[in-house]
């Protein structure tokens, strides 16, 4: 492999899709410690721990995204589900950090 990543419409074997699938997943476990970075902050700055679980937040996320994926034509029911799933561990991750303060 060259480490040349190719965009997907450019792919012409499974090693060039696997790669490129490889590099973006690489990307979105980055964004994801990123997005835990902000659960720390949050953790720190809730003054009570019954403030870390916002279930009106938790939908205006979860709809946030869905409407992302509307708009960039990615399958919105998957994105719904994966980011309940991410929510939930964000929140669990948060009363962790809440609790070690």
């Amino acid at each position: 492999m060259t480490g040349i990543i190719k965009p997907a419409e450019d792919c012409t074997t499974m090693a060039d899709v696997r790669a490129g699938v490889d590099a973006v997943d690489k990307a979105l476990v980055a964004l994801l410690g990123r997005r835990m970075r902000y659960m720390e902050a949050a953790a720190r700055i809730k003054p009570a721990r019954d403030q870390v679980r916002d279930e009106p937040r938790k939908a205006e996320v979860i709809a946030n995204a869905r409407a992302h994926a509307r708009a960039q034509q990615v399958p919105e029911a998957l994105v719904g589900d994966l980011w309940e799933r991410l929510v939930e561990g964000s929140i669990a991750y948060e009363l962790e950090r809440f609790d070690q303060r």
